[in-house]
């Protein structure tokens, strides 16, 4: 009875159904089956499209830390690229900065040099081209020092000028350089030529209203002065070449209880800025000298006693 109850047949509980080997065969046949069909006839088209909606949150959050650092990245790059470029930026604006006040010097100096080749040929007199190459050590002096001097033919005395009229005269000379006083120097004084009257004056380096001007003095308190008034040099002082530009009158001060008016000039020429300048060769340089004063005659007394 109890070896009926022990059959061999595992009891119900440990029934396996198919082998392993029976499903692998059959899931097999049923894969290549759905996939012929899914080739043949599009099948799981539709199960795929579902499958993709539910996957693509799952997708959108598995690629967001990808995203995230290929974005920085390309933002630090951005920003890379951007302050290179703004440094090329502001390095080629200063080159092209500097380029453009060298070209604005330049065309200025060409002005300029044009103005005195025009001023030399309207002269018609022996000039020397310089360039004022620094201020006298004194800023007080008003003077300037020139990089020619004996070697290339300059006098003491000479006049100087620059495009727009009078700057001054050597008052010092040396084998390559020259100093030069200019005319709102105090001590420096110079013939002039009222250009509406025709009156003659003289013009002096005068400080006491601002740096670069000029006083005409011993001028009359009713004489026919008026501000804007063109002063030029008279030529009677024989350095100066009659008719250079020298001042404009700027202000005139008239006293009732002085003889003299207060008359207050300013100077044509670049004295605080000349870069390129001429010196004139002197207006007495070339000309006679003064003839001899004639023998005083004989005293009578004197030629009688010589009879006797």
């Amino acid at each position: 009875m109890a070896r009926a109850t022990l059959g061999r047949d595992p009891p119900p509980f440990f029934r396996q159904g198919p082998s392993a080997f029976s499903r692998l065969l059959v899931f097999s046949a049923l894969a290549l089956l759905v996939m012929v069909a899914d080739a043949r006839f599009q099948i799981m088209q539709p199960l795929r499209a579902a499958l993709s909606v539910l996957l693509y949150p799952v997708q959108w959050l598995a690629m967001r830390p990808l995203i995230l650092v290929q974005g920085a990245k390309s933002s630090l790059d951005a920003v890379a690229d951007s302050e290179a470029e703004r440094k090329a930026i502001r390095h080629q604006l200063s080159v092209q900065s500097q380029r453009a006040n060298l070209a604005e010097q330049l065309l200025l100096e060409n002005r300029r040099l044009r103005d005195l080749l025009a001023l030399q040929q309207r002269l018609e007199r022996p000039a020397v081209a310089a360039q004022v190459l620094y201020d006298a050590a004194d800023p007080y002096s008003r003077k300037v020092i020139l990089d020619k001097g004996q070697v290339q033919g300059l006098r003491l005395g000479a006049p100087v000028v620059d495009e727009l009229g009078v700057l001054g005269q050597v008052t010092r000379l040396f084998p390559l350089l020259s100093e030069v006083t200019l005319v709102t120097n105090r001590d420096h004084a110079i013939p002039v030529l009222n250009a509406r009257t025709g009156a003659r004056g003289v013009a002096y380096g005068d400080s006491s209203t601002h740096a670069d001007a000029l006083e005409l003095r011993y001028m009359a308190a009713n004489a026919d002065v008026a501000v804007g008034d063109l002063l030029t040099t008279s030529g009677v002082d024989g350095v100066y070449p009659p008719g250079l530009p020298v001042a404009r009158i700027e202000k005139i001060d008239r006293r009732t209880d002085a003889v003299f008016a207060r008359i207050y000039c300013v100077p044509l020429a670049l004295v605080a800025g000349a870069s390129q300048v001429l010196v004139l060769e002197p207006l007495g340089a070339n000309d006679p000298g003064r003839p001899a004063p004639a023998p005083e005659p004989e005293p009578k007394s004197a030629r009688i006693g010589g009879r006797r």
